[in-house]
Formats: C-alpha cells, sequence, structure tokens
C-alpha cells in the first residue's frame, strides 16, 4: 500500500515536471491563430471586419470595362520566365493564401487561408485553408495544392519565387487543409511572402505542364474566369459567378464588372487613340505633355472624359536611367558621375515636360524613407562604418543634391564637371570627339528604347552628350524584342522605374544583391555588385523594431545612391488617370492610390436608383 502510494506520488511529480517544462520551453505551438499578420505593428481591421475603407461596399456588379496593354502576349502562364504573359492573370484569376490591404504598409488579410499561425520569432508560419475554397471548375483547394504550388514555385519559378521558397527548410502536412513551413532564421518577411504565394490547381498541373508557356486559358480560384483569348490581340474575362469568396470581406465592394476586356496595341500613341476614341475606359498618364495638351478634345469638354488626380501615399520609388555596368563603357563610376552632369534636368522638364515633374533626389522618394536632406543617425552610421569608403561624405551629412542647371540649355559648369571626370577616366576632347587615351575609340554608347516617349526623352539628352563629343546610338525595338533583351541585360543604357513602397522587404534582393546580378531576369538592370549594398538590405530584412528599419532603408539608400548606378528622373505628386464618365469609384483613395477592381459601372448605378425611387 505504502509502496502503491509513492508509486502515485512519484508520477504526479513526473507529470507535472513535464508540464512545467513545456510551459518554459519555447515552441512553434505557442503561435497564435489569427485573420491577418503586419510587417510591423498590429493590423489596423480586427477580426470580423465588414470590407475595407478604400470599397464602395454597396458598388452595384455588372457592366463592362474596357483597358488597353501595349505590346503583345505569347503566353497564359504569368509564373515562370520564358514567355511574354497576357495582362490580368495574376490580379484577376489567380488568388493568395493571403491578400494585402491597401491602406496599410504591408499587412496581409484571410483570403484561401482562413486563418494563419505565426511563431513570435517567425521561425514558422502555418495556413489552414479555407473549406470554402474552389478552383472555378469546383475542385476544393488543399494542403496538396499549397505543397505543390510552393515547389513548382521554387524549382521552376521566377527567380524571386526560387530564391524566396528556398528560404523554407522544411514542410509539415497536418491534415488536408493546414500546412506548416519551417523557415530559414533571420528573415522577417518571409512568412508574409509565403502568404502572397499564387495557388495553383495540383490536378491540373504537373511540373512538366507548369513550366509551359501555353495559350490554353488556365483555371484558378479567384473573382474571374478566361472567357475568350485571341493570341497577342486580346484577352477577356468574366466575373465567375458562383466564386467562392465573393462574400469574404477582404472582396466586398471589389470586382464589380461583369466583364473585363485587355485589347493589346502596337504602342501607346495606338493605346491613347483607342482611349480618345472610346474603346479604352481608363487611361494612367505619365507624360506631363500629354496631360497638358493631348486632352483637348470634345469628349473631355463635354465631360464624357475626365481628368482625375488622384492622391497616393507610396514612397515615389526611382525613375532613372539605368547604367548597365556590366559593360566596359559604364564600368568606370567616373564615366557615369560624367552623364549625371551632362543630364540637364531642368532644361528637359521645362522644354518636354511643361515643369510639371519633380526631380528624383531618392530610391525612397516622398517618404519618410528617404536619405536625402537628413544626416545619418546614429544607427546608420554604425551600419555603414565598415564601408564607408563605398559612401559620399555628403551623403552621410545629408548634403547630397544632383546637378542643377538654370534651365537655358547652356550647362557649362556641369559640362566641365564633368569633362574632368572624363578625363580622369582616361579620355580627352579632340577634334570635337571625346576618346579614350588607351583605344583611341570615341567614347559611344546605345540607349535602348521601347516607345516615342523614350526615344524624345533619349533626343534630349543626347543633345548635351554630343557637345561634350560622346556619340549616343538611340535604338527603338518593339515591346517583345525589348522585354527579351531586358531579361539577358543586353543594353547599354535603359529608362525603368523601380517602384517602391512603405514597407520594402525581399524585392530589395531582386534589383541589387552581388549574387544576382548576373541572374537573368532579374530587376537589377544595373548589375549592382556592392558589399555595402549587400550588408544594408541584410540589415533591413531583419530590422524588428519600426525605426530600425527605417534606419536601415534610409542606409541602403545611401549606399544606392553612392554608386551612381543611375540617372535619377523625375516623379508625379499624383496619379494623373483619365476616364470616361460611366464609371464610378469610391470617395477615398489606397494609400497604393486608385485601384480598378474597387470601380464599377455608373450607368448601371444610375439604373438601379432610377428603379428604386420608381418602387418607393
Amino acid at each position: 500500500m505504502i509502496s502503491t502510494q509513492r508509486d502515485g506520488v512519484m508520477r504526479l511529480c513526473l507529470t507535472a515536471a513535464a508540464l512545467l517544462s513545456f510551459a518554459v520551453l519555447p515552441s512553434p505551438a505557442s503561435a497564435v491563430k489569427t485573420h491577418a499578420i503586419a510587417m510591423h505593428g498590429t493590423p489596423k481591421h480586427s477580426e470580423g471586419f465588414k470590407h475595407f475603407d478604400y470599397v464602395n461596399p454597396d458598388a452595384p456588379k455588372g457592366g463592362r470595362l474596357r483597358l488597353g496593354s501595349q505590346g503583345s502576349f505569347d503566353s497564359l502562364n504569368p509564373l515562370i520566365i520564358k514567355g511574354d504573359p497576357g495582362a490580368g492573370l495574376r490580379e484577376f484569376l489567380y488568388e493568395s493564401l493571403l491578400t494585402r490591404g491597401l491602406d496599410e504598409p504591408f499587412t496581409l488579410y484571410a483570403q484561401l487561408a482562413q486563418h494563419v499561425e505565426l511563431a513570435p520569432d517567425r521561425s514558422t508560419v502555418t495556413f489552414h485553408l479555407n473549406p470554402d475554397a474552389r478552383f472555378s471548375d469546383g475542385h476544393p483547394v488543399t494542403a496538396d495544392d499549397l505543397l505543390f504550388s510552393w515547389r513548382v514555385l521554387r524549382d521552376h519559378g521566377r527567380p524571386n519565387h526560387r530564391a524566396y521558397y528556398k528560404k523554407v527548410t522544411k514542410t509539415e502536412r497536418l491534415s488536408d487543409l493546414s500546412v506548416r513551413f519551417d523557415l530559414e532564421p533571420d528573415d522577417r518577411e518571409l512568412p508574409l511572402i509565403l502568404g502572397l504565394m499564387p495557388i495553383l490547381p495540383s490536378h491540373l498541373l504537373d511540373e512538366d505542364t507548369f513550366q509551359r508557356t501555353t495559350l490554353t486559358p488556365p483555371i484558378g480560384s479567384g473573382p474571374y474566369k478566361m472567357a475568350q483569348v485571341d493570341p497577342g490581340r486580346s484577352i477577356v474575362y468574366e466575373r465567375d459567378p458562383d466564386w467562392w469568396g465573393k462574400d469574404l470581406p477582404i472582396n466586398r465592394g471589389r470586382f464589380n464588372f461583369d466583364e473585363i476586356r485587355f485589347d493589346y496595341y502596337r504602342d501607346d500613341a495606338a493605346m491613347f487613340e483607342a482611349f480618345k476614341s472610346g474603346r479604352i475606359d481608363i487611361r494612367p498618364e505619365e507624360d506631363p505633355s500629354r496631360w497638358a495638351e493631348g486632352y483637348d478634345t470634345r469628349a473631355v469638354t463635354n465631360g464624357n472624359i475626365i481628368k482625375g488626380e488622384f492622391d497616393i501615399g507610396l514612397p515615389a520609388g526611382m525613375s532613372a536611367l539605368a547604367f548597365n555596368t556590366r559593360r566596359p563603357v559604364f564600368a568606370d563610376q567616373r564615366v557615369r558621375q560624367a552623364l549625371i552632369y551632362l543630364f540637364d534636368f531642368q532644361w528637359i522638364n521645362r522644354n518636354l515636360y511643361h515643369g510639371l515633374y519633380s526631380r528624383t533626389q531618392s530610391y525612397f522618394e516622398r517618404s519618410m524613407l528617404a536619405s536625402t536632406g537628413q544626416p545619418a543617425d546614429a544607427l546608420e552610421k554604425k551600419l555603414l562604418a565598415p564601408y564607408l569608403s563605398e559612401i559620399k561624405p555628403e551623403l552621410m551629412m545629408g548634403e547630397y543634391q544632383f546637378p542643377v542647371s538654370d534651365g537655358t540649355g547652356r550647362n557649362r559648369e556641369n559640362w566641365r564637371t564633368a569633362l574632368k571626370l572624363l578625363n580622369d577616366a582616361g579620355y580627352k576632347l579632340e577634334g570635337g570627339k571625346l576618346l579614350s587615351q588607351e583605344t583611341g575609340q570615341q567614347l559611344s554608347f546605345e540607349i535602348l528604347a521601347a516607345t516615342a516617349a523614350q526615344e524624345r526623352l533619349f533626343l534630349g539628352f543626347a543633345r548635351d552628350l554630343e557637345r561634350l563629343g560622346i556619340k549616343p546610338r538611340i535604338r527603338v525595338v518593339d515591346s517583345a524584342q525589348y522585354q527579351s533583351r531586358l531579361k539577358t541585360y543586353d543594353y547599354d543604357m535603359i529608362q525603368t522605374r523601380w517602384p517602391s513602397s512603405l514597407s520594402p522587404g525581399n524585392e530589395q534582393l531582386f534589383r541589387w544583391s552581388s549574387a544576382l546580378a548576373d541572374r537573368d531576369g532579374t530587376f537589377n538592370y544595373p548589375g549592382v555588385k556592392s558589399p555595402a549594398v549587400d550588408a544594408m538590405i541584410a540589415a533591413m530584412l531583419t530590422a524588428e523594431a519600426p525605426e530600425d528599419f527605417v534606419s536601415s532603408v534610409r542606409a541602403l539608400d545611401r549606399a544606392l545612391l553612392s554608386g551612381d548606378y543611375v540617372i535619377p528622373l523625375y516623379h508625379l505628386q499624383k496619379q494623373w488617370v483619365a476616364y470616361w464618365h460611366h464609371l464610378g469609384q469610391p470617395q477615398q483613395t489606397s494609400l497604393f492610390g486608385y485601384q480598378v477592381d474597387t470601380w464599377w459601372s455608373a450607368t448601371i448605378e444610375k439604373a438601379q436608383a432610377v428603379e428604386a425611387s420608381h418602387n418607393e
């Protein structure tokens, strides 16, 4: 009896010890199941919220939206590097596990995943799929689809997907609807990146078929199905009346048109004419000359076309002429600096763009993340200390500015500075030509263009280059050739733009990292290979406190600006969007600007209002 009592007490103590050990040891089980996750801070909308603030929850359904796209397409697979995919696939046909709330810097809400569990240290993330989720063919979305999508994107997807998804160290299929991912340390953004993964139907695809370019309409789980494809010319999407997700809070007031049509045009001029004639309903405009003069038509005068200006809360990003530093002509930073001095922004803005642009001074322009105008703080100095030989002192002090002229076109002071830099780089002006003292060849390079607007800008720039004996060659190619050459970095100089957000993250690796500089298909167009840039990206990705994140992004900005990889161009303070009067849009604009998926048919809205008044 005594022995039995002693054994019972011992078992009780062991049980208590075991429970205590589980209570004090950290475990992924301590993750909390939630409807949303934020990169920094907490989500704005609590569970059970009704709709996003930037939608009209009562927007009428119906009608047709006609959009334009430039160039052509030869594939309906947007998830591989091969081919030029058609427009709208990612936005209207495929869904992700989570969707982005566009009134916050970087917060994701439940979409295909009904809930998500995130470990406090972000070492694991578990997605629990919504049991109602279905592909458009009626097949349920399951854990098998999630794992298949992750695997094929990791092994055969675009370079960014491959790099992101290889950071998963282990997967576990917990049930038919739940999957856990174990993640590499020191990448706090990775759980959110996985949340944005497009989910593909594993019952229709395998590794081989995923890798093919195809013109067969794909199956997704999104709000629209592909109704018609005319290869290279047009794509028509029709709203799925049986879409499983139409009543989710994230979708209320969105995806209102019964049909969305994309028509392709050979160039921007043809697309503009199509808009004015009523064959396209919405046109975002970035050409100040056209905005100032090109809309002087009867349709604008009588109110049929509306010129709208929309607020946007995002950084302007970097619009620039990018040097391909892989090419010998731009390998010397002094040559790049000289061309920055030769670019006369004030003259170009006045003569080509009616003075409507502002000069871009930062990769995170128009935001608190920009480093310009303020000295480096203590954390920035600490982060950049090992790399000060790469950083311009004026940038550390917040005093750096890109060259300024008087706008008259007589840019003599800047020409003198440029010529000295070119002399230091081994060039000499002889007989009106800038010649290499080593080879005797004139300094010459090709500027690749795809549009008439780009060509006009390049001709304005060429004017100053030629005055200093430099021979630019402007090459205009069609959209398909342009995209092909971009993917393989087959150019000397291009005009491009890197958009930005208030929560930059892993995408910076695919723009600037040394490891990916020579891999085809990234956005590292200049070929940046900088230890300072690599280190600042790493610091940004591991920052936990919001103030540390801001400092690391500013340090990255200083490192990029110090490298003279681009000639910064310009930006607008608002979004210019022209649209036909039969379209309606919400009163509130998202942080990301106007969103087509929140617009609706004003014609149907008026008809419903008339009918309602008759029924009163």
